[in-house]
């Protein structure tokens, strides 16, 4: 089915198997996440020429903290270091950057060149790429809560006014519309508190594939996935 014929606007991706692509070539698994840099610019590529207007990958959770300090330290400085080098390019093909997620803990020098490629690419309206970075999924919903309790205390907001519309409008980014597919890689079948308010209705596509080595065909068939499915919402 042609992409004209069904409306596919907002892909997900929860990127997993770094660590054993790289497990299981003798490798740390720093290397393995490199590895998967290189799979995110080629995506990034394959929803170009798809016409996908958002892309969502998620890079690091909340929970990721708990791995071993020298492997954050090095995902800290990977996303740095991909920043620099992709930014330009994402500017000249009218690429937007967008980061969601909390800011704390992570390193000033990152978060600056974090803001900047966002300053840098606000107006671009080709693609937007959605980088997850010190997100979680329930972190946003009581981020979101947090707010909406601050506004009701301030008495700018009633209390009998939130319903999921306007609470959908105190999440991180309200404005981008709710993927309408999410994939994830290495035969894991959960969401990992990843975007659990905007996933209600998106479909769902798991493959065995570590993200390393998905390419252009796993990524095509995914997308074919999507345009064989009815999506009803509740109705018949």
């Amino acid at each position: 089915m042609a992409l004209s014929e069904k409306k596919l606007k907002h892909i997900a991706f929860i990127m997993d198997g770094n660590g054993r692509w790289a497990k299981s070539r003798g490798l740390k698994a720093l290397e393995g996440h490199h590895k998967g840099s290189d799979t995110v610019s080629k995506v990034i590529n394959y929803s170009s020429e798809a016409g996908i207007r958002y892309i969502t990958f998620y890079a690091f959770s909340t929970e990721n903290w708990l791995r071993p300090p020298l492997e954050v330290a090095g995902l800290m400085r990977l996303l740095g270091k991909s920043i620099d080098d992709n930014i330009q390019g994402y500017l000249e093909r009218g690429f937007r950057v967008r980061i969601l997620g909390r800011k704390n803990k992570i390193p000033l020098s990152l978060i600056k060149k974090l803001e900047n490629a966002e300053k840098l690419s606000v107006n671009n309206t080709n693609m937007d790429i959605i980088i997850a970075f010190n997100y979680g999924g329930r972190a946003e919903i009581a981020d979101a809560a947090k707010k909406i309790a601050k506004d009701v205390s301030a008495g700018v907001l009633k209390p009998s006014k939130v319903n999921e519309k306007l609470f959908s409008k105190y999440l991180y980014q309200s404005e981008v519309p709710d993927p309408d597919l999410l994939i994830r890689t290495s035969g894991e079948y959960r969401l990992s508190n990843f975007m659990l308010w905007q996933l209600s209705y998106s479909e769902l596509y798991f493959t065995d594939t570590l993200w390393p080595d998905f390419g252009k065909d796993e990524f095509n068939n995914a997308l074919d996935t999507f345009y064989m499915r009815e999506r009803r919402y509740g109705a018949r």
